[in-house]
C-alpha cells in the first residue's frame, strides 16, 4: 500500500477521535516566529485538517497540502466554512505551491512519512524570506498503566506497528534537517478522554491494526473490551499526550 493511501479507509475514525493540538500552540508561535492573522500558513501532509484548524481559529490564510484524496475531501466538507482554507492536492516534495508564497510551514504528525532531503529543498522554494517550520507530534505517553496496556496491544495485534515505531522522530534527527542553531523545542500537555466507542475508534484511526474481516480483528476488540473494562473511571479512559514541536529554519 502506498503511503499516501494508508488512511483511506480510516477517514472518519480520524476526524472523531485523534488528538487535536492544544490551543496554546498559537500564543507560543506569536511570540517565537511574530505569527499574526495575516501570516500566510502552508500546512503540508494536512490529513483532515486537525493541524490547520488552529490557524484557521486564528485568521490566518492556510494551504492545507495533502496527497490522499479521501482525507482531502473530508477536510474541504469540514473546513469549508472558514473562507481562508485551500486545500491542494500535492505532497511535501512537490507542494505545487508558489516560489516564495507562505511565511510559515507547518506539518503536523506527518513529517515522518516524508522524504527529508527532498522536502527541505521544496520547503525553500515555497518559503518566504526568514519564513519559520513548524513539525510537531502528539506522542501518546506510554509510562501508565492504561497506555502500557493500549501499547502492548498494539504489539501484539499491530500489522505493522513495530515499523511505524521506526518513523518516530526526536530532536537528534531533526537536527539534520533544521539550519544548524536555528532549531528550538517546545513540549505541551495534551489529553482526551473516551468511552469504550470512542476508544474503538482511536484504535480503529491507525493505519496499522486490522479492520474488520482480518483474522485478528475480533480477537483484538476482545482485548480492548478487557483493557477499558480493567482501567475505566466513571466509564472513560484517558490517554495523555506530550504535544512535541520543533521550530527552525531550513
Amino acid at each position: 500500500m502506498k503511503n499516501t493511501e494508508r488512511f483511506s479507509t480510516r477517514v472518519d475514525n480520524y476526524i472523531k477521535y485523534r488528538p487535536h493540538y492544544p490551543v496554546a500552540v498559537i500564543p507560543y508561535l506569536e511570540a517565537e516566529t511574530g505569527l499574526t492573522r495575516h501570516t500566510i500558513v502552508a500546512d503540508i501532509g494536512a490529513g483532515t485538517g486537525i493541524s490547520a484548524q488552529p490557524f484557521l481559529d486564528n485568521g490566518n490564510k492556510v494551504y492545507a497540502v495533502e496527497p490522499n484524496k479521501d482525507m482531502r475531501e473530508a477536510a474541504e466538507k469540514l473546513l469549508n466554512r472558514y473562507p481562508n482554507f485551500i486545500a491542494v492536492n500535492g505532497s511535501a516534495e512537490h507542494t505545487t505551491l508558489p516560489d516564495a508564497s507562505v511565511d510559515l510551514i507547518v506539518a503536523g504528525t506527518a513529517f515522518h512519512w516524508f522524504d527529508q532531503q527532498a522536502t527541505a529543498a521544496e520547503f525553500r522554494r515555497i518559503g518566504r524570506e526568514n519564513a519559520k517550520v513548524v513539525l510537531m507530534w502528539n506522542v501518546r505517553q506510554s509510562e501508565l498503566p492504561f497506555e502500557k496496556g493500549y501499547e502492548k496491544l498494539l504489539h501484539q495485534y499491530g500489522t505493522d506497528y513495530k515499523d511505524m515505531q521506526h518513523r518516530n522522530v526526536g530532536a537528534s534527527q531533526l537536527a539534520g534537517f533544521f539550519q544548524p542553531g536555528t532549531m528550538q523545542e517546545k513540549v505541551f500537555q495534551n489529553a482526551q478522554l473516551f468511552d469504550f466507542a470512542a476508544l474503538k475508534g482511536r484504535l480503529l484511526s491507525s493505519s496499522y491494526v486490522p479492520e474488520q474481516g482480518h483474522p485478528s480483528y475480533t480477537p483484538m476488540m476482545r482485548a480492548l473490551e478487557d483493557l477499558f473494562g480493567k482501567y475505566k473511571e466513571q466509564g472513560m479512559v484517558k490517554f495523555h499526550y506530550e504535544t512535541k514541536l520543533y521550530l527552525g529554519t531550513v
